[in-house]
This record gives C-alpha cells, structure tokens and sequence, in this order.
C-alpha cells in the first residue's frame, strides 16, 4: 500500500492502538451484514467508513460505541473486550472515552449553547497534546463566538451541527464517532468540521467517520470499505474541496 506524497505520514502521528476490532460480524436474522472485520484505530489516525446504502457502515459505528452488539468477535479497548461490559462499564467508557458527532446533533434543545457545552466537561486530563478548550474558545472556532446563552432549538440546523463539534473540542475525547457529520452541511461547514476533526486527531485523538463525501474520505488518513471488508489509503488525501 503506498502513501501519496501529499498525505499525512502514518508513521510521524500515530502511537498508540485506541481501538482494536478483531473478527467482528453483525447478523440480522439470516442476513449476515457484514463479517471477520479486523482493524486498528490508533491515536491520531482519521479513518474514513464507506460503503453504498445499507452495507453497515452505521451499524459497525454504533457497535464501536456500544449502541448496538455484534453478532460475533472482540472490540479491543486498553486490552478489555468492550462488548462484555456491564452497564456501568459502558457509561464509563462513553462518558471518559468517547465523542459522538451525529446527524441528529444529539444536543439538549431547551438548553442553553452554553449549557450543552457545560456538560460535556468532566475532570480527566486533556489528550497529552492538547489543552483545555474552553467553551468561549469552541464556540470562537466554530464561528458561534457570543452566543452562549442562546437556546438550541432557534438554531439551524448547522448552526446546532457546530454546536455538536464544539462539544467534541471541550469534551477531547479519546476517540470519535462521527455518522455523516457533513450530510447536511454546504461547503464551508464541511471544510470546518474536517478541518476540526483532523486537529483533533493531531491532538492525539481517534476519529472513525462513516462517510458517503468524496472530500470526507479523501481527507482521512486511511479508509475501510465495508462491504469488501479492505482497508486502503485515500488517492487525493488532503486535496482542495
């Protein structure tokens, strides 16, 4: 597999597996979505989900954050197969571990801006590479600087999608699970929010983004198909949207 010239160097910015999957499959019934999917997500590597409608690219996100079970196989975090956790062990990995960027914003809305950011706050340490991000410094480069007190539910629909990537920054979390974060965004919020996520992943931090964007994938530092089950690296990573 050769890097292209242009892209980030694997070998310069990932250290550490944050997420190891080993033979995991997903059945419906009969149907078998998909199977013997193996990979590692290391700290500070962006990769990009694809596949056509209906191959399990949601499904194998929300088996990785403990929204759904697999059929079959082991997620890896710090040694311990997250699929048997109890339900404490699985609000502990999802409240210190892991950052949710979704279509559906998954934010407060009678709430402030500045409540739903509040919230994401918890007493760990930063990732080593990164520090504290305030909630006026989020809200400064999402482009929503000032508007803390406003409620969520008078915002757009982008304007609540940049919201969510404000939370992620305050939260830094370790890894990122982001559902087509751009499906409904125009050009610029797009270009913001991969510019967000790829600092974040330089930060230290794990980002696996189910995609259908061409500009998405393309921006990531490896990609797995998840209908043929391969892993490639991006032809135009870091090209121009």
């Amino acid at each position: 597999m050769t890097t292209p010239t242009d892209a980030p160097t694997p070998s310069t910015r990932r250290s550490t597996a944050v997420i190891t999957i080993e033979n995991l499959a997903k059945s419906f019934g009969r149907r078998t979505l998909w199977s013997d999917v193996t990979l590692t997500v290391n700290s500070g590597d962006m990769l990009a989900l694809v596949g056509p409608s209906g191959s399990g690219k949601s499904t194998l996100l929300n088996c990785l954050g403990l929204l759904e079970a697999p059929s079959a196989g082991a997620i890896l975090y710090d040694g311990q197969d997250i699929t048997r956790f109890d339900r404490r062990g699985v609000r502990r990995f999802r409240r210190e571990v892991l950052g949710y960027l979704f279509q559906n914003y998954a934010l407060i809305e009678n709430a402030s801006v500045a409540a739903n950011l509040e919230a994401a706050v918890k007493p760990r340490r930063a990732l080593r590479n990164s520090p504290r991000v305030t909630v006026a410094e989020a809200l400064d480069r999402v482009g929503l600087a000032g508007r803390e007190k406003e409620k969520i539910h008078l915002l757009s629909g982008g304007e609540q999608q940049r919201v969510a990537l404000a939370r992620l920054m305050v939260k830094q979390p370790a890894l990122v699970l982001a559902d087509e974060p751009t499906g409904a965004l125009d050009h610029d919020n797009t270009v913001m929010v991969v510019d967000i996520l790829r600092e974040m992943s330089e930060a230290g931090c794990a980002v696996v983004i189910a995609t259908h964007n061409d500009y998405v994938r393309d921006r990531c530092d490896t990609v797995f198909s998840v209908d043929t089950a391969s892993l490639t690296t991006p032809l135009r990573a870091g090209s121009t949207y």
